[in-house]
């Protein structure tokens, strides 16, 4: 698996999914599996099936988290010039038909939030605005068509 970057609080989300599983999931199907255990016959029994399935299914996202911790890093966000749009930047945007105002932070691709206001930095919309300046004019291709943006403001 390849390195992936995070902020420091998208990397203790992850750590905390995993203690979660590991602590509370895992001991809660190891019951169920003994509990269907007890019932009898396993060659014609449903719940153990599900049982097994189901921690199958925990084994192996634990294992996919153990190993995206593993190779994870952290960007330092004091280092990030602000005076351009780059992964981390907080953009103020406008839109010059509309004239509706937004603001979207652009975020390692796992850790999008659009609710959040946190877009992908690989998204269309990222995209238009890395390496543009305070005052630029962003034209963007979206799926709707061609939007055209201003950025009023650029923060971290």
């Amino acid at each position: 698996m390849s390195i992936q970057y995070f902020t420091q609080e998208g990397l203790d989300k992850l750590k905390k999914e995993l203690a979660q599983l590991i602590s509370v999931e895992r001991p809660l199907i190891s019951q169920q599996i003994a509990e269907a255990r007890d019932k009898g016959d396993l060659s014609e029994n449903a719940e153990y099936d599900a049982a097994k399935n189901a921690q199958g299914m925990l084994e192996l996202r634990i294992s996919q988290l153990e190993e995206i911790i593993r190779n994870a890093r952290i960007i330092d966000t004091s280092k990030i010039d602000i005076s351009k749009v780059a992964l981390l930047s907080t953009v103020e945007l406008r839109n010059t038909k509309t004239k509706g105002v937004i603001k979207y932070t652009l975020v390692p691709e796992n850790e999008t939030d659009i609710k959040k206001g946190k877009i992908s930095i690989n998204s269309p919309i990222a995209k238009g605005l890395l390496g543009k300046s305070k005052g630029d004019i962003a034209e963007i291709k979206v799926p709707a068509g061609i939007i055209t943006l201003e950025i009023i403001n650029i923060t971290r």
